[in-house]
């Protein structure tokens, strides 16, 4: 049998990829309903911590974290504080309090918030087509926070919705900060985990209680860790490196929220509105409308090739 071409790989994994992601969403509001967001993280990101670990003895690049300076571990510090620390807490706070079928969609906002802050942070222009696009985004993220119903302007969770929405501009922030950050993905994904997993057991002792969860908090934390903060980075960013360009693959990521709302379905058992249809579209056509070829939006920070980056392809 002939070995499989390297764009065949790169479809499958990419495949793989969003089957997983897909799921996300559901798993975080299974697992809430056994842990709190502060259990979720801990327990998340350690499991996380330990499966990229093991991705760097795979990949045998662990001695690459003795080749970084005191100012790459200080740098990882501060990523880490803002992912997964900070990030994932305001995340699963807000999947706490609102249906996932609302979470889901606001939080797909960074890419908008992204465009927003390359404004002064990158000193990028938007121009018409830009602020069009931002402009139909949020008309999306109304649709959705209000189910539709503009005359009551009534939400599910306001707090929710201001932390989902918030989540949206960390995650974009994140993505400036590591986009300038040369060092090897892997061992940077590791180093933020580590440090993350630091700060969240330190913020457990002092000021949250520790308690072994049963065996569903345990299994849904696991998984969250695994497959949302683990390993599929590392499959994503196998897909690119086989894929002949970034563009024949990084479309499929526009497909995961509409997955995942059939997923919630299935799943968790919410009755899908159509609002949040409608509200994921405006968002989701947002994004697409106000792509620039400085700024590719796709799903979290990732490598073109072991030599480099392939323009500045992101992700989440």
């Amino acid at each position: 049998m002939a070995p499989m071409k390297d764009q065949t790989r790169a479809y499958l994994y990419t495949i793989i990829v969003v089957l997983i992601w897909a799921t996300v969403a559901s798993a975080f509001k299974l697992s809430l309903r056994h842990l709190d967001p502060l259990e979720l993280l801990l327990y998340a990101s350690v499991v996380s911590t330990a499966s990229l670990f093991s991705v760097l003895l795979i990949q045998r690049k662990a001695t690459l974290l003795r080749e970084f300076t005191r100012g790459d571990y200080l740098r990882s510090a501060s990523l880490g504080f803002l992912n997964p620390f900070i990030y994932y807490i305001i995340l699963f706070k807000a999947y706490a309090l609102l249906p996932a079928q609302e979470a889901l969609p606001l939080n797909y906002t960074w890419p908008i918030m992204l465009v927003l802050l390359s404004i002064p942070l990158l000193k990028q222009r938007i121009g018409l087509r830009g602020l069009l696009s931002i402009v139909i985004g949020f008309a999306g993220v109304f649709i959705v926070s209000t189910r539709g119903d503009f005359s009551a302007l009534s939400f599910s969770s306001p707090t929710g919705v201001l932390l989902a929405l918030g989540s949206a501009v960390i995650w974009a922030l994140f993505w400036i900060l590591n986009i300038r950050d040369p060092r090897d993905e892997v061992a940077k994904l590791f180093l933020n985990f580590a440090f993350g997993s630091a700060f969240i057991i330190c913020f457990m002792l002092l000021f949250g209680r520790t308690r072994v969860p049963g065996p569903a908090g345990l299994l849904g934390a696991a998984y969250v860790g695994l497959f949302e903060m683990g390993i599929t980075f590392i499959i994503w960013l196998k897909a690119l490196k086989l894929s002949r360009s970034t563009a024949q693959i990084t479309t499929f990521i526009y497909i995961i929220p509409f997955l995942s709302l059939g997923v919630i379905r299935v799943i968790v058992g919410e009755t899908i509105l159509s609002s949040t249809v409608v509200g994921l579209v405006l968002i989701v056509g947002g994004i697409i409308g106000g792509r620039t070829p400085q700024v590719e939006l796709t799903r979290a920070p990732v490598p073109g090739s072991e030599g480099g980056h392939r323009g500045t392809e992101i992700s989440r």
